[in-house]
């Protein structure tokens, strides 16, 4: 696919124009199925960056979606989400376009002054990359859908003082379905899931012992998902859900198991270790393995031997 300037969106009416849609019935928000839409290749083509959300189940289609540097072939039913501002490109197969799914489109503007406008950004899947997208069971996505089709045929009645609130009492339930999905996921894909713990054992492992490396200092959550080829976000609800810990808390776990074997099998000092975990302060690496072990790293020696 050619790179070229995204076309950025600003407003959902201004997408049903470009996507040969009937005005929305609301201007602010809208579910749209895509079995009703007829795409050309150069509405598909290229790439997109909208200002506002998108929540998408998309099923059966030939059109490689690619998000950053990653792209994805949605050939089965999964559900992905966007944040407003994200780029989004799409390249289209050779055969013609199918398209079954729904995609509902939330503009920032609808959640203002309501308490999802700030706790949707607790949703980290929005931040998701697209080759993280969720896989839903049959019963799962039946569950979306009839949320989205109470969403539509709340929107599609007439506007009244409850309309907005219970609008957004539906989209907090889709938002919650989704977080208790991908939970499922993380636990269901288990062999692949639990490869990439023994993987990033293995990478800490290599950090930790390699001079050359720790000497730039502790490896951040960003330098370890990248190294995993997965967002920051995503590897940390992989984490929670199969071990209870953060990124954070498992390059913190893995400095502690390495600090310990130095505090025991070495004469080094404080100092001295700290310096060759990546530590500019001794202070900060007394700290935190006091935090960690409820022990000073001389107590932990004193004690051990």
């Amino acid at each position: 696919m050619q790179e070229t300037t995204p076309i950025r969106i600003k407003t959902i009416s201004e997408l049903h124009a470009l996507r040969g849609l009937p005005k929305p019935l609301h201007p602010l928000i809208s579910v749209i199925n895509l079995e009703t839409i007829e795409k050309t290749e150069a509405q598909t083509q290229g790439t997109v960056v909208l200002d506002f959300y998108s929540i998408s189940i998309k099923r059966g289609l030939n059109i490689k979606y690619k998000y950053g540097q990653q792209q994805y072939d949605f050939d089965e039913g999964v559900m992905f989400f966007t944040a407003p501002g994200q780029v989004i490109g799409m390249e289209v197969g050779d055969e013609p376009i199918k398209h079954t799914g729904w995609t509902l489109f939330i503009h920032p503007d609808f959640l203002w002054n309501t308490n999802l406008a700030k706790g949707i950004k607790k949703y980290e899947f929005f931040d998701y990359a697209v080759s993280e997208a969720l896989f839903l069971s049959e019963r799962e996505e039946q569950m979306v859908k009839l949320i989205l089709q109470d969403m539509e045929r709340e929107y599609d009645a007439n506007i009244d003082r409850f309309s907005q609130n219970i609008i957004i009492s539906q989209i907090e339930l889709l938002l919650n379905y989704s977080e208790r999905f991908y939970n499922r996921q993380f636990i269901t894909r288990k062999k692949a899931h639990h490869q990439i713990l023994d993987k990033l054992e293995q990478l800490l492992d290599e950090y930790f012992t390699d001079d050359s490396r720790i000497q730039t200092g502790l490896p951040t959550v960003q330098e370890v998902a990248d190294a995993l080829n997965l967002s920051p976000t995503y590897l940390g609800g992989l984490l929670k859900a199969l071990t209870g810990l953060s990124t954070q808390q498992h390059i913190h776990e893995k400095l502690i198991e390495k600090a310990k074997e130095k505090l025991s099998t070495t004469r080094l000092s404080v100092s001295e270790i700290a310096y060759a975990l990546g530590f500019e302060h001794p202070q900060s690496f007394s700290k935190l393995f006091k935090s960690k072990t409820n022990q000073s790293p001389l107590e932990f020696r004193e004690n051990f031997n």
